[in-house]
């Protein structure tokens, strides 16, 4: 074909030339472009049409082919004995491989062969009203052919009934009915089933497909107690089995199905679609903490007494703190650190998994203690993450309240001294006047004494705290909110912020409320959401009196702020005591709720607020 385009090619190349030069007038060279296109529109015209014709052809001859082999087979399975008609240690067991070949006009075919026992009701069915004992009534046969270097994508089937002459299967034979369900209960239509018994006779290897009710029928097997071993899948789902017993798993919850003499045993196995979790590792600044070993594991068990996971696996993330978990079942997974505490996750662990999908799971990472608490607060009519929640946390020697959804940074001791302009010693800080005593009383804020009597004010300047990340901060808590007012007066603890996206700006314009100079944050004043975002956070406070026989104190100062990397609805207390704990949950328009909590390790509690 190409050869004789090619000389077309040249004659209608020449014929033009020839023209060109027995033409007195001549031709513009745009004539020559458009006749040479109108030439070749056509030619390719021509070309593209006969080579469909031949693609045509062809396909006609290798569907005449495939008929002729299909017929083959068909004829070769109405001429065995009835008994022989079955797949070798299949059901019906028989002489015929389930896959052959077969080579015609030098083109390699494929032909699959499926024989199925059919119950037809018009004398009962297994375990139907009237129950047939002996449902084998016929066989059914199936062959189906592929060319797969043909690029055939669909193959071609053919069946046919076979029937015996005279009785109906084995009496003393029983049936197998395999339902196949998906994670909502919906049957799964051509899911794989594939039933191994080695201790039957004869021994069953059989692999078939779901039926439009995702069920597989086997009539007429050989009986055998827990002999039938199960399991199901399909291409881009999870797979289902039973499970013969082992040292690791003695008793488990699917054991082989067992079948008995004119009896149907029916068992369900559930696969769904493959879904994936993509896990990253990272710290509260966001940035990628790596090769970190996780264990993840779900709730669904495959044996019991021992409990046996279907799930319980060690993973470790990569060197850019990436972990990508592949092929996953449905299920609720928890995911546990070893070298680190759980400071919070998006989504909240533990990570409910629907089928088909790719879940994205970021892990922020804390330096690990002995033993901490993780809170997650949901809402418990749309079960969604639950922030600016109070989360309270008592035992001896121990109270804390913190907020679900936002991050902290704090100090609580200012002993190590001044002088240091980034934050890396949380026992220091930058620079003050003079007159605030960071040592007197360690872990505590107070006026310096000038004589017998204290200053009436003294200010601190904080080092510079770096969140890693462009952060929008909340708001502003400390230790004790409340002073006495009549020695002190009121306002005697006042805060001054500063932000920036540079950790040395030329300056550090503090301010207060209201976003001025002019003003400063006090116990009736200390939210922090209009406040310019930044990277870079430092904060300047200022303790006065009235009466300076007295002084006010600070003993802790936090500040909360939201990243991208901002676990919702969660919220942490690390370097825990093991013992037990009463955990205190309220918000405005919610019921609180009180629960006791034993921390021993790194410990998770799930907790559900119902509005009042």
């Amino acid at each position: 074909m190409d050869f004789e385009f090619n000389l077309a090619l040249e004659i209608g190349y020449l014929k033009l030339m020839s023209k060109l030069k027995t033409n007195q007038k001549g031709f513009t060279l745009i004539e020559v472009i458009v006749g040479l296109a109108v030439f070749m529109v056509f030619a390719v015209g021509v070309y593209t049409s006969t080579q469909y014709i031949f693609k045509i052809v062809y396909s006609s001859r290798l569907k005449i082919l495939e008929i002729q082999i299909l017929n083959e087979q068909v004829e070769i399975i109405r001429n065995l004995p009835f008994e022989s008609v079955g797949i070798v240690n299949g059901s019906p067991a028989g002489l015929l491989q389930r896959i052959a070949t077969s080579t015609r006009n030098g083109i390699n075919f494929t032909i699959t062969r499926t024989i199925r026992n059919i119950d037809d009701p018009f004398d009962g069915t297994a375990g139907g009203s009237p129950n047939d004992t002996a449902p084998a009534d016929y066989k059914l046969a199936e062959v189906e052919i592929v060319c797969s270097s043909c690029n055939q994508n669909t193959p071609l089937r053919l069946s046919t009934y076979v029937a015996p002459k005279n009785l109906e299967g084995n009496p003393n034979h029983g049936a197998l009915f395999i339902l196949v369900l998906n994670a909502n209960g919906d049957p799964v239509q051509g899911a794989t089933v594939h039933v191994v018994a080695t201790s039957t006779n004869p021994i069953l290897d059989l692999t078939d497909t779901t039926d439009n009710d995702g069920m597989l029928r086997l009539v007429d097997i050989a009986t055998g107690t827990n002999a039938y071993g199960v399991t199901v899948s399909k291409n881009g789902y999870t797979s289902d089995q039973t499970n013969f017993a082992t040292v690791a798993n003695p008793n488990p919850i699917k054991q082989p199905a067992t079948v008995v003499v004119k009896d149907v045993t029916k068992i369900s196995l559930s696969i769904d679609l493959a879904s994936a979790m993509v896990i990253s590792t990272i710290n509260n600044s966001c940035q990628p903490v790596v090769n970190v070993p996780i264990n993840v594991y779900g709730t669904k068990k495959i044996g019991d007494d021992p409990d046996v996971l279907k799930l319980n696996q060690n993973i470790t993330t990569n060197g850019s703190g990436i972990y990508n978990f592949n092929n996953l079942e449905w299920d609720a997974y928890t995911l546990r650190l070893s070298n680190y505490d759980l400071i919070g996750s998006i989504p909240a662990s533990p990570i409910n998994l629907n089928p088909g999908v790719n879940q994205p799971v970021q892990l922020i990472l804390g330096s690990a203690t002995a033993n901490s608490l993780l809170v997650s607060v949901v809402d418990g009519i749309t079960n969604q993450p639950m922030a600016s929640t109070n989360v309270r946390v008592t035992a001896s020697g121990y109270d804390t309240t913190k907020i679900t959804g936002v991050g902290y940074i704090n100090q609580t001791d200012w002993s190590g001294g001044m002088n240091q302009p980034i934050m890396i010693d949380p026992s220091k800080y930058w620079t003050g006047d003079g007159k605030i005593n960071t040592t007197i009383s360690v872990g505590n804020l107070k006026l310096k004494k000038n004589g017998t009597k204290y200053y009436s004010s003294g200010n601190l300047e904080s080092s510079t705290f770096d969140l890693g990340i462009t952060s929008n901060f909340v708001n502003l808590i400390w230790k004790p909110l409340g002073q006495s007012i009549p020695q002190v007066g009121v306002h005697s603890v006042r805060y001054q912020v500063a932000t920036s996206n540079s950790s040395t700006p030329a300056i550090w314009n503090y301010i207060g409320y209201d976003g001025t100079s002019a003003t400063y944050f006090d116990e009736n004043n200390f939210s922090l959401i209009d406040i310019p975002a930044g990277r870079y956070f430092r904060y300047k406070i200022f303790l006065s009196t009235i009466n300076t026989s007295y002084t006010p104190t600070v003993s802790d100062l936090a500040i909360t702020y939201i990243t991208s990397c901002t676990p919702p609805g969660q919220t942490y207390f690390g370097n825990l005591s093991a013992q037990n704990y009463t955990v205190t949950i309220f918000k405005d328009g919610y019921q609180t709720s009180t629960q006791a909590m034993a921390v021993s390790g790194d410990t998770l509690l799930g907790a559900k607020l119902i509005a009042s």
